[in-house]
C-alpha cells in the first residue's frame, strides 16, 4: 500500500480536551478501573483512518504511536476492514481449541515461513502479548524440567502474574503484588548510552563484555545454576525500558549460554516485531541468530486481539490439555492477521525501514539542535529520544520528557513516553515522509516551548 498523505497537518479546534471529550472522561473515571497507565494528557478517540485520529469533539491529531505499536497498517486499513467484514459473515467463533478451522493452520504456516527459528515450528495462538509470554513461560518449564528464569531489568513482558515476574520496567507495576510467582532474577540490560555502573555513555563491546560477565560470573557461579535455568527472556529492542537495541555481539552471545546450557532462548517480540524496526522481526537484524520461542502480538492484527507463540516444532511438544485458549485464535483475528503479513511483506516494511530513517535522521538533527536531547536510537519505526538536563552531565530530565509530551498533544501530535525518561516513536508503518515533516516541526516547537 501506499504511504497515506491524504491529511497535511493536525487541526486543533478547542481546549483539550473539549466538552464531548471531557464527558467520556468523565464516565470513565466512573466506571472503569484507575490501574490504566494513561499518561497525563487525555486524548479521546472518536474515529480514525491512516496516521489520523479524530476525537469527539472535531480535534484531528498526527498518530505516531499507533495504538503503542499495535495498528501497524494504520487506523482502519481498508484491506483489513474488507478482511474482517468478510469474515464476519462466514464464521465469527467456534472455539480452535477444541475444534477445527483453516485460519490457524495458515497462519501457523505463514510464521512458520517468516519467523527467525531454526527448523519447523508449531504455533500457540492466544489474545495478548501477556498470554504469548504465559505460553512461552510454560512451554520452556514443560520442555527443560526446570523452573529458573532470567529477565532484564526495564523489560516489559505483560502483567499477569507470570509475567509480571519477568517484568520490571517501573514500581508501578509490581508494587502490591508481594512475592513473584515464578523463580525469576533480573539483571542489567546492555545499554550503551547508560552503562548500569556508571550511568553514563560505553561502547557495545563493553557492555556485551560486562553483562555477560554478570551472567556466567555472578548468576550462575552464586544464585542460578545455569542447569536449573529454564529460559532466558529477552526484548532484542527493550520497549517500555526506552526503546533500546541490544548489540548483536550481545545476542549472540546469549544465544551461545543457550546452547551451551540447554537454556531456552525465548526472544518477546510483543512490540518489536510485525515490521516494526524496518525487518519483519527485530531479531532478523541480527544474522544467523535463532529464537527457541517467540512473542507476538500488537502488530500482528492491525488492532485486533491476538498473540502467537511460535517454537520449534521439537520443543512445543507438550501432551493434549497442557494448555489452550477459548478465544485465542480467533477466525476473525486470524484474518486480521494474515491480511497483515500480506500488507507488511507488499511493502509496509520496507516503508518503515525507509521512512523511519527518515525520521531518524530529523531527530537526530534536533539533537543537536538541543543540548537536553541525550539520545537518539532504535530501528526503522521504533525510535526512542531521550532527555536529559544538557548533555555534560546526562542527568535524566522526566518532567521535561512529560512536559514535551503535552506540548506535542496540545498542538495535535500523539507521541507516547517509555523508561524514565523518553520519548518512543511508533508510528503507524504506512506513515509518509510528509507526516514525518510535519511530526518534526511540532516535536521542534514542543521542546522550544517546554524547556
Amino acid at each position: 500500500m501506499t504511504p497515506s498523505t491524504e491529511l497535511q497537518r493536525p487541526n486543533i479546534k478547542t481546549a483539550l480536551p473539549g466538552p464531548k471529550s471531557q464527558e467520556i472522561i468523565d464516565a470513565d473515571a466512573q466506571y472503569v478501573t484507575p490501574s490504566y497507565p494513561r499518561p497525563d494528557y487525555k486524548l479521546v478517540a472518536d474515529h480514525a483512518s491512516g496516521v489520523w485520529i479524530t476525537d469527539p469533539d472535531g480535534n484531528v491529531f498526527l498518530d505516531c504511536n499507533a495504538g503503542v505499536a499495535v495498528c501497524s497498517t494504520g487506523h482502519c486499513h481498508p484491506e483489513i476492514v474488507a478482511a474482517i467484514q468478510k469474515q464476519v459473515t462466514e464464521l465469527i467463533h467456534l472455539c480452535g481449541t477444541d475444534f477445527y478451522y483453516r485460519h490457524m493452520p495458515e497462519l501457523g504456516k505463514k510464521l512458520n515461513e517468516i519467523c527467525p527459528i531454526e527448523g519447523p515450528t508449531k504455533t500457540h495462538f492466544a489474545n495478548s502479548g501477556a498470554e504469548a509470554v504465559e505460553t512461552a513461560l510454560k512451554l520452556a518449564m514443560y520442555h527443560t524440567r526446570r523452573q529458573k528464569f532470567i529477565s532484564f531489568f526495564g523489560s516489559f513482558h505483560g502483567r499477569t502474574l507470570g509475567a509480571l515476574s519477568l517484568t520490571s520496567s517501573r514500581k508501578a507495576q509490581r508494587l502490591g503484588f508481594m512475592r513473584q510467582a515464578l523463580d525469576v532474577v533480573h539483571i542489567p540490560y546492555p545499554n550503551k548510552f547508560r552503562h548500569f555502573v556508571t550511568d553514563k555513555p560505553t561502547d557495545e563491546a563493553t557492555v556485551t563484555r560486562d553483562v555477560i560477565n554478570w551472567i556466567e560470573k555472578k548468576l550462575f557461579q552464586t544464585t542460578t545454576p545455569p542447569e536449573e535455568v529454564a529460559g532466558i527472556v529477552l526484548e532484542v529492542v527493550q520497549g517500555e525500558g526506552g526503546y533500546i537495541p541490544a548489540p548483536t555481539a550481545f545476542v549472540r552471545e546469549l544465544r551461545r549460554i543457550c546452547d551451551e546450557h540447554g537454556i531456552m532462548l525465548i526472544i518477546d517480540e510483543v512490540q518489536s516485531g510485525m515490521g516494526r524496526t524496518g525487518k519483519m522481526f527485530a531479531l532478523d537484524h541480527h544474522p544467523g541468530i535463532k529464537a527457541d520461542i517467540m512473542c507476538m502480538a500488537k502488530g500482528l492484527g492491525s488492532g485486533m486481539p491476538i498473540g502467537a507463540c511460535t517454537a520449534r516444532a521439537d520443543i512445543m511438544d507438550w501432551h493434549k490439555g497442557a494448555h489452550a485458549s477459548t478465544f485465542g485464535g480467533n477466525p476473525v483475528a486470524l484474518t486480521a492477521a494474515l491480511k497483515t503479513i500480506e500488507l507488511l511483506q507488499g511493502g509496509l516494511v520496507d516503508n518503515s525501514r525507509k521512512v523511519g530513517a527518515y525520521l531518524e535522521a530529523g531527530l537526530n538533527r534536533l539533537k543537536d539542535k538541543y543540548d537536553c536531547i541525550g539520545d537518539v536510537r532504535g530501528l526503522g519505526m521504533m525510535l526512542g529520544v531521550e532527555f536529559v538536563t544538557d548533555k555534560a552531565s546526562l542527568t535524566p530530565a522526566p518532567e521535561l520528557r512529560d512536559a514535551i509530551e503535552m506540548a506535542c498533544f496540545n498542538r495535535g501530535l500523539i507521541i507516547l513516553g517509555c523508561g524514565a525518561n523518553s520519548i518512543r516513536w511508533s508510528p503507524p508503518l504506512i506513515l509518509a515522509r510528509e507526516h514525518v515533516d510535519v511530526a518534526l516541526e511540532i516535536f521542534d516547537e514542543a521542546i522550544a516551548a517546554s524547556i
